[in-house]
């Protein structure tokens, strides 16, 4: 007699992709696990941190636009729910030099798919945001209605709404997958077995480590820092609505406004070194602490003397293409693989987990763009 699994579906890690993965399936009625190994949005995952943008342009790249819209509107239901302000509407602002075309590709779009947006000239911009040196900068795209999500507390909100739903929390490393042709049972480093119908893999940068051969050199793991500057005392001028969410196209760096009084985030979007999210550093160096302030210096030039006041070292894990990885692993036809948040997954978390969650259970329409077969070994960015 055939012993019935202990769980439909087991998801493994539960940053944003595993927890909204998760939070479809119990929504779904399904018996869930959801297992991670150091806790939901760690300090060492790429869910992890303070905050993460929100926003609908994508240049040509229509699909995540369509994705961002969906996933915010449940991201708001979720907050709603849970009685949580993890959603600040701050704004977001996309600036681009002549060149630039992704920024004509997204106007487009956005009008296509009905999204609320501005577009400016440089004299524009400087009326309404003068704490900015837009110098290079031919025009601006403001989307009212994007902003910030709060990650670390989303991620919990998230995980805490599926166990309520019926899923159940798993604290546990789990093992590379033995053996071929469907999958059985999944072991942890402590020896415990556990049995499910289908397994979904969502272990972001950790995914070239549990299947080396197959992902290691597919997933590209890259050092992220980030620092956050203290506005002068008293100027609003920085924080929202005064100041929205920003990104210069041509310089690859975005930031945001002081949310929650930690201050005027900083990033630079330029993919890293490659590193082991379980050995890197989690420092930031002198050199991109330099490059911090000489940006903040040129761009705010109120704020030359800040000070940095936080910083944090994070990863994207990356695909050949920055699309992301949903797909079935080719040897087990119970295994599911979900990453490849490529520095822009975050805010898609919620419609990623609905899709997830269509093909564990044999529905919907598998979307190319995410096979397994599109990822290549080397690097060849397209998506932003």
């Amino acid at each position: 007699m055939t012993k019935t699994p202990a769980y439909d579906v087991v998801v493994i890690g539960a940053g944003v992709f595993g927890a909204w993965a998760a939070w479809h399936l119990a929504n779904r009625k399904q018996r869930v696990a959801l297992i991670e190994a150091c806790g939901p949005a760690h300090s060492r995952a790429s869910s992890g941190g303070e905050s993460r943008i929100i926003r609908m342009s994508y240049g040509p790249d229509e699909i995540y636009t369509r994705w961002s819209q969906r996933s915010l509107g449940q991201w708001r239901t979720l907050f709603d729910a849970a009685g949580e302000t993890l959603f600040h509407q701050t704004g977001v602002l996309w600036l681009a030099d002549q060149g630039d075309k992704r920024l004509g590709q997204s106007i487009s779009v956005l009008r296509r798919c009905g999204v609320k947006h501005h577009v400016m000239d440089r004299s524009a911009l400087e009326k309404r945001y003068p704490q900015i040196d837009f110098n290079g900068v031919k025009r601006g795209l403001l989307e009212p209605h994007s902003g910030v999500l709060m990650a670390r507390r989303a991620v919990a909100c998230v995980v805490q709404s599926a166990v309520r739903q019926g899923a159940e929390p798993k604290l546990a490393q789990v093992l590379t997958p033995q053996g071929s042709a469907k999958l059985e049972l999944l072991q942890t480093s402590y020896g415990e077995h556990i049995s499910a119908g289908s397994f979904v893999f969502a272990c972001g940068p950790w995914l070239g480590k549990l299947f080396p051969k197959l992902l290691g050199p597919r997933i590209f793991p890259t050092r992220q820092e980030v620092f956050f500057f203290a506005p002068p005392p008293g100027d609003t001028r920085f924080a929202p609505p005064a100041l929205p969410t920003w990104l210069f196209q041509m310089d690859e760096v975005y930031g945001m406004p002081d949310i929650e009084s930690r201050g005027l985030k900083l990033a630079c979007d330029k993919h890293g070194e490659r590193v082991d999210p379980d050995t890197q550093s989690r420092l930031v160096s002198r050199g991109g602490a330099e490059w911090a302030r000489s940006f903040v210096a040129k761009r705010f030039p109120a704020m030359k003397h800040a000070p940095i006041v936080e910083t944090r070292v994070c990863q994207y894990e990356n695909t050949s293409s920055g699309d992301f990885l949903i797909d079935r692993h080719p040897e087990f036809s119970n295994v599911w693989l979900a990453g490849g948040g490529s520095g822009h997954g975050f805010k898609h978390g919620p419609v990623v987990g609905e899709y997830v969650a269509a093909m564990v259970l044999g529905e919907g329409t598998a979307e190319p763009r995410f096979s397994l077969e599109s990822k290549s070994t080397q690097q060849q960015r397209a998506v932003h």
